[in-house]
């Protein structure tokens, strides 16, 4: 078959995933997934990828003993089973059980440590009670994750961890994130920017290892749908839920309310 775009043919590899989804009866949506997923698939160096996981790991080991702030996304995922191949039981993942965090969200991250059998740990944290997160202002972030850390470091405290990390990478540092800014001023490790690890050398190299989050698709607290200046609240973020819920039944990937 022939197939051809406003510009020109398509390549030959566009070619074939069209066609092996026009075979397998799947229509519009699965054919410019696979497009999309064929354009955005990155040319890396396999050398390259493996001298950053080795300089990762030799970040992690001198650590000796560390929390992972683990959302269950495929950057945090990749951290904590990286955390927990250099450290074993030393390694700790710990996810927020926040009303902002979607229960899918959850599970999914419950499974993926499962899956690694790494250690991993809820903490309540409280950015809900907070009329500064509330109000939703553009450091909205900065409050979640200050709250965040701050729950981290009692629990480093009590426990006799020195090292709290997070899964932020190259390519975050060129957004609009004032996460970062509570990150820095709690004094978070960030391994895989000290690695030089890119979002797409993280994915490669997750599904290089086996990793089951490799493709697992970009995701925002429930939060990040209310627009600025509409207060946050935990109706409004439950009725986000509700709908996305019901789309990912749907079986959507990615998807926002």
């Amino acid at each position: 078959a022939f197939y051809e775009s406003r510009s020109g043919p398509l390549s030959q590899a566009a070619t074939i995933v069209i066609e092996r989804s026009l075979t397998s009866g799947g229509g519009y949506t699965e054919v410019m997934a696979g497009l999309v997923k064929l354009a955005a698939a990155p040319k890396l160096d396999l050398g390259i990828l493996k001298a950053k996981q080795e300089r990762l790991f030799s970040i992690l080991k001198p650590m000796r003993r560390v929390i992972i702030a683990y959302s269950g996304g495929a950057d945090s995922a990749y951290l904590a089973w990286a955390a927990h191949r250099v450290l074993g039981e030393d390694a700790l993942a710990v996810t927020a059980d926040s009303a902002s965090i979607p229960g899918s969200y959850k599970n999914d991250a419950e499974a993926f440590a499962r899956e690694c059998g790494f250690r991993h740990e809820y903490i309540e944290t409280r950015e809900f009670d907070n009329p500064d997160y509330i109000k939703n202002d553009p450091n909205r972030c900065f409050h979640c994750k200050d709250e965040l850390f701050t729950r981290l470091e009692i629990v480093a405290r009590e426990r006799g961890i020195e090292h709290i990390a997070y899964g932020v990478n190259v390519d975050d540092l060129g957004d609009y994130r004032p996460g970062q800014r509570a990150a820095k001023q709690h004094q978070a490790a960030a391994p895989l920017v000290d690695a030089g690890l890119t979002k797409a050398e993280i994915r490669e190299l997750s599904r290089l290892t086996g990793l089951s989050t490799w493709d697992r698709p970009a995701a925002a607290c429930l939060s990040s749908r209310i627009p600025y200046g509409t207060p946050v609240t935990l109706e409004n973020v439950k009725t986000v839920e509700r709908g996305e819920e019901a789309i990912r039944q749907l079986g959507f990937r990615q998807y926002r309310v």
